[in-house]
C-alpha cells in the first residue's frame, strides 16, 4: 500500500494544483457591488469564464511540458520551440476569446436581447497568464528532469554497489578455501591421522557458508559459532605450537552483522602471526551489546625480517575494508596497529 501511494503521488500533487488554479479566479473575485440580477449573473458569467479559460490551460501546459520541451527544445533547439510557441499562443488567445463568446455574450446578447456595456477582456492580462503558464511548466519540466536523472544516478550507483558487493562476497569463499587446503596439506604430512576429523570440520563451516550466508545479514550469534569452528580447524591444525584465545559476550538483543565479515581479521592473524614468529599468541575478543559491536584480534608477529608473501596476500583485508567502507560507511571505525612484537586490529560497528 505505501508503495502504491508513493507511485500515485506526483498524480495527486498534479490534481491538487490544478484545482487550486481553477478556483483561483472564484477565491478571489470581488464582491458584486450590485443587487440587479442582470448585474449578478454578469458578474457569475465572468467568474464562470475565468474559471473554463484556467481549465483551458490544462491541455496547453502539457503540450509545453510533454511535447514541446522534451521533443522540440531539448532535441531541436529553443529556435524550433520559440516558433512553435508563437503559434501555439494565438490559438489560445482565440480559445480565450471564442470563451468570452460563448460564455459571456451569447448569455447576455443573445439570451437576454442587449449587452450594453460589454467589453472583451483585456489582451495583455490574457499574455500575462500564457506566458505565467508557460514560465511554470519549463520550471516544472527542468526540475522534473533534474530529480528523475538523479534519482537514475542514485539507481545505478546502488546496482554498481551491490554488484560490487557481491563481488566482494564471492572472493571470500575461495580465498577461505586457498587457505584451508593449504592447511590440510600441511597438516596431512606432519599428522595425516587428523586429516579426517580437519576436513569433518571444513564441512561444517562449508555448510554455513553455502546455506546461510545467502542474506544480507546473519545473527551475530551465527558469526561468532563459525569463528570458533574456525579456530577449532586451527587449533587441530597447529595443536599446541600456538596460544590461542577466544573471549566473547553477546547482547540480550538478536544484533546482525553482514556474512563473512569477520573471518578476514582471524585469517590474516593465522597467515601471518605463525612460522617465524617465537611462541606464536592469537588473541580474539568479540563483544556486542545493544549499542556497537567490538571486535579485536591481536597477534605476534616476527621481529626478523618478513617472509615473503604470496600473491594472494592481503586479499582478505583489502576486501573487508572495501566492504565496510559500502556497508557501514558512517558506522565502523577500524583501527590497525603494530607496536612492538604485536599486531592489533579493532573494529567497532554502531547499530543502528
Amino acid at each position: 500500500m505505501p508503495n502504491k501511494i508513493f507511485r500515485f503521488k506526483p498524480i495527486l500533487l498534479h490534481v491538487i494544483f490544478w484545482a487550486c488554479f481553477m478556483a483561483l479566479p472564484y477565491w478571489m473575485r470581488p464582491s458584486p457591488n450590485s443587487t440587479d440580477p442582470q448585474a449578478l449573473q454578469r458578474y457569475n458569467s465572468w467568474t464562470l469564464f475565468f474559471i473554463a479559460f484556467a481549465f483551458s490551460n490544462i491541455p496547453f501546459f502539457y503540450l509545453n511540458t510533454e511535447i514541446l520541451i522534451p521533443k522540440i527544445l531539448k532535441k531541436k533547439g529553443i529556435v524550433l520551440y520559440l516558433i512553435l510557441l508563437s503559434i501555439a499562443i494565438p490559438g489560445m488567445i482565440w480559445v480565450y476569446y471564442e470563451l468570452q463568446e460563448f460564455i459571456i455574450i451569447s448569455d447576455h446578447v443573445k439570451g437576454r436581447g442587449g449587452g450594453g456595456g460589454f467589453r472583451r477582456g483585456p489582451f495583455m492580462g490574457t499574455i500575462f497568464q500564457l506566458l505565467f503558464i508557460i514560465a511554470i511548466g519549463v520550471s516544472y519540466r527542468f526540475l522534473s528532469d533534474n530529480l528523475k536523472e538523479k534519482e537514475i544516478q542514485k539507481e545505478e550507483e546502488n546496482e554498481r554497489l551491490k554488484s560490487e558487493l557481491s563481488f566482494l562476497r564471492s572472493q571470500i569463499s575461495p580465498h577461505f578455501m586457498f587457505n584451508v587446503l593449504n592447511s590440510i596439506v600441511s597438516l596431512s604430512r606432519r599428522r595425516p591421522e587428523m586429516v579426517e576429523s580437519v576436513v569433518i570440520k571444513l564441512s561444517e563451516l562449508m555448510r554455513y557458508m553455502i546455506y546461510e550466508t545467502t542474506d544480507a545479514k546473519v545473527a551475530i550469534s551465527k558469526e561468532m559459532v563459525y569463528l570458533e569452528n574456525y579456530i577449532e580447524l586451527q587449533k587441530i591444525r597447529f595443536g599446541n605450537d600456538i596460544e590461542i584465545t577466544f573471549n566473547h559476550k553477546l547482547a540480550d538483543v538478536p544484533n546482525s552483522i553482514e556474512p563473512m565479515l569477520l573471518i578476514p581479521f582471524v585469517e590474516n592473524a593465522f597467515k601471518h602471526g605463525v612460522g617465524m614468529v617465537m611462541n606464536p599468541i592469537i588473541e580474539i575478543t568479540l563483544l556486542d551489546d545493544r549499542e556497537k559491536l567490538y571486535f579485536g584480534v591481536r597477534n605476534k608477529v616476527s621481529s626478523q625480517i618478513s617472509e615473503k608473501k604470496d600473491d594472494s596476500s592481503g586479499i582478505g583485508l583489502t576486501n573487508v575494508k572495501r566492504r565496510l567502507e559500502l556497508l557501514y560507511p558512517n558506522e565502523h571505525q577500524l583501527k590497525i596497529t603494530e607496536e612492538g612484537e604485536y599486531y592489533h586490529i579493532e573494529l567497532e560497528i554502531q547499530h543502528i
